[in-house]
């Protein structure tokens, strides 16, 4: 079966006597050119290891593990359970019916190194994702489809319009590119808003990665004050930690790059 058009997916849904879950995001990507756009993307192959996230009515899923790749793919909805079993019979992909935003993927996942490729639901898919560049290191590259907003937001650099809390993240442990824009026409049902696919490559985070983030969550706590009050929430007197970083106190929370958070991270008292 090639990667399934809009009439397939119908199909199936109806075969099963299901209906796509509001409550669950589930918008079920229904272009075959998008489909194989997205694996091209993700270069995976023959030796590759992928996790999915939400996978749906199994087109992602199939186009992947046709490539060689050893597929685990993670689906919340056990209604789907029949769909899936058939779609995907005779491809060797492992499908966990599981919550994966409630999984520590950094200890459920197999030895090696592995790649997410993911049509992520809009209402959890920055916090999986930035949960897992955080505590999942095997996971070494993410492929995924998010909300086009998100995305800008994950790619934005400092001083831009979209930029914060998850931008500073992202860039503390990866690179991300923005690799393109997808309509909503091309989902069961169609979303109210576009959405996009990003690729980020894991970095070697810096050891105060995770105070930098906390620094940048109170900073960004209350974006619109200078950083000499918004950052009294993690520091007493921020001032001197502000000088010894060498940061201007008058700047507010989207003028400092991640950078300058590790900064203030590795001189904090």
């Amino acid at each position: 079966m090639s990667a399934q058009g809009r009439g397939e997916i119908r199909r199936l849904l109806d075969a099963h006597g299901l209906r796509p879950r509001k409550r669950l995001g589930q918008h079920f990507l229904a272009d075959p050119n998008v489909v194989d756009r997205i694996v091209r993307t993700a270069a995976v192959g023959p030796g590759s290891q992928v996790v999915e996230i939400g996978a749906g009515t199994g087109t992602l899923t199939k186009a992947l593990a046709a490539t060689g790749a050893h597929v685990v793919a993670y689906e919340i909805d056990e209604g789907l359970r029949p769909l899936l079993e058939s779609v995907l019979d005779g491809t060797g992909v492992e499908v966990h019916f599981a919550d994966a935003a409630r999984t520590d993927l950094g200890t459920a996942l197999g030895p090696g190194e592995w790649v997410m490729v993911a049509n992520l639901p809009y209402g959890v898919g920055t916090t999986l994702l930035l949960d897992a560049l955080q505590a999942a290191p095997r996971i070494v590259r993410f492929v995924v489809m998010v909300q086009r907003e998100v995305a800008e937001r994950l790619a934005a650099a400092p001083g831009s319009r979209r930029y914060g809390l998850a931008s500073v993240v992202a860039a503390l442990h990866g690179r991300v590119e923005y690799a393109f824009t997808v309509a909503p026409s091309v989902f069961v049902p169609p979303p109210e808003v576009e959405s996009a696919v990003i690729a980020v490559s894991r970095i070697e985070a810096a050891a105060g990665a995770a105070a930098a983030t906390r620094i940048a969550a109170a900073a960004f706590n209350q974006r619109r004050k200078m950083v000499r009050r918004s950052l009294q929430a993690v520091f007493d007197d921020p001032i001197p930690v502000l000088g010894a970083a060498g940061i201007d106190p008058t700047v507010r929370a989207e003028d400092l790059a991640p950078e300058d958070y590790l900064r203030l991270a590795e001189v904090a008292p």
